[in-house]
């Protein structure tokens, strides 16, 4: 398999035998990216009955672009012809890159995973990995397929109920430790805000709760929000912005994905993982816009509206996860499809970054580099602390302006984190809108290997705190 660009052309066709670089030329391969080129060799026989001779496939050409390495082969396991496929190009640094795209794009579709006959299923080029190499992207590419399929999922299969199973299951899996708080046992356990949120649904809110690890390692904290349907509650969003709203969950989905890659490599720490599963529904129960309820922290937040709901969740979420740390965390993550205004500033592909400290901040961002993840950092810009003022308690859950919604959303958040404590917070879509080699339609896992990659160089050596 040869990989070119339109600048290196004329170099690879160099390589490649007379008779071939003539059959390049002639089918006008311009090495435009995701145009594929099969490579006739010399005639050969071919031994069943009837079929007479046949040419035999000697190589592939492929555009490629050169600045988006995770993605040029992503396109090729299921447009190949079947068979075992080797790269004569790839150096070290992006043979990783290269491997997973690969991964990534022999994952089955919503459609196929819903094919119930395997002969049915297409036979998919394979490419040549040593095993170490099909070690280390074989449990990142089934990661990122898991965060798809659960994000995939529709609300009527995946409520609350069945979410935090899925975190049981998870834990059941590593031999972690499990516990949940249902309905109306939440308030009591400092969980307001969640049981606010949810208790208008059929089904009843939760957190889910997986500890996991030695209790005098670094304490990492991660929380994904797990809105499994978001109508906006009475603040009723319009047709076109609920249609999706089954992704609501996408930061519970990155959540435990990362755990379960954490747990896989043994990573020496203390995790906890916190699922707070709920559906913001409409009904007699539901929260209204005025309503004040008391955090977890024992602030009173007032209601300005009610479809700012995720912000709710991870605030008790926050408050839970330090508050019963066994030594005070040396991370906290959250993980959130959380607001439409980081969205209109960095559209799908490019998930927010906030964060109280800048060292994690920085390395974090040089991860999302070094793994072709990328994130941009937004900042927690203090003055707009005051778009939050109640009149009538502590804080306001969402300011009333549409302007720098995805910041206010973050400082409501961070006021729940005491400054010393490091705190990572991404704004997700976690959806493709478009169907892309590698990428179909729908869920999508963002920042899920940068974050890896950090946490796995950070903590390898179990080092307590940030230089």
């Amino acid at each position: 398999m040869h990989r070119a660009t339109p600048a290196t052309l004329a170099a690879v066709l160099e390589q490649l035998s007379p008779a071939q670089a003539r059959w390049a030329r002639a089918a006008g391969f311009d090495a435009q990216p995701g145009r594929i080129l099969l490579l006739p060799g010399m005639q050969a026989e071919v031994q069943s009955e009837g079929q007479g001779e046949g040419t035999a496939l000697a190589g592939v050409l492929v555009g490629v672009d050169p600045d988006q390495p995770l993605w040029q082969l992503a396109g090729l396991p299921a447009a190949l012809p079947a068979g075992t496929y080797t790269l004569t190009d790839a150096d070290e640094a992006q043979r990783p890159h290269l491997l997973l795209g690969w991964a990534l794009g022999a994952l089955p579709s919503t459609r196929q995973a819903r094919q119930s006959d395997a002969a049915t299923a297409p036979s998919l080029a394979q490419l040549v990995a040593s095993p170490d190499e099909q070690a280390a992207v074989a449990p990142m590419a089934a990661a990122i397929g898991e965060v798809r399929r659960l994000v995939n999922l529709p609300a009527n299969q995946l409520g609350p109920e069945q979410l935090a199973q899925a975190v049981a299951d998870l834990a059941a899996r590593h031999g972690a430790r499990y516990r949940q708080w249902v309905g109306d046992e939440l308030p009591a356990a400092g969980f307001a805000l969640v049981h606010a949120v949810g208790r208008a649904a059929a089904q009843a809110p939760r957190v889910a709760e997986l500890t996991w690890g030695d209790a005098a390692l670094p304490h990492v904290v991660l929380i994904g929000k797990g809105v499994c349907f978001d109508s906006g509650g009475l603040d009723l969003k319009p047709a076109a912005g609920m249609r999706w709203m089954k992704k609501d969950m996408g930061g519970a989905a990155h959540a435990l994905g990362l755990a379960d890659l954490l747990m896989q490599t043994g990573l020496p720490i203390h995790l906890k993982l916190l699922v707070p599963a709920v559906e913001n529904a409409v009904g007699a129960g539901a929260l209204r816009p005025g309503d004040i309820i008391e955090a977890g922290d024992g602030r009173r937040v007032e209601i300005e509206n009610t479809d700012a709901e995720g912000r709710l969740l991870l605030a008790d979420a926050l408050h839970h996860a330090i508050r019963s740390a066994p030594t005070p965390p040396a991370l906290l993550i959250d993980l959130a499809t959380l607001t439409g205004a980081a969205r209109t500033a960095l559209g799908p592909d490019l998930p927010a970054l906030f964060s109280n400290h800048d060292g994690w901040a920085e390395a974090l961002l040089t991860q999302g580099r070094a793994q072709a993840d990328p994130l941009w950092r937004l900042p927690l810009w203090a003055p707009y602390r005051r778009m939050l003022r109640s009149d009538q308690a502590d804080l306001l859950n969402a300011a009333s302006t549409a302007q720098g919604g995805a910041i206010t959303a973050a400082l409501f958040l961070e006021s729940f984190v005491p400054p010393e404590l490091p705190w990572l917070h991404l704004d997700l879509f976690a959806w493709n809108l478009e169907e892309r080699p590698g990428r179909p339609r729908g869920g999508e896992a963002q920042g899920l290997r940068a974050l890896y990659a950090l946490l796995s160089q950070r903590f390898a050596s179990a080092r307590s705190a940030f230089a």
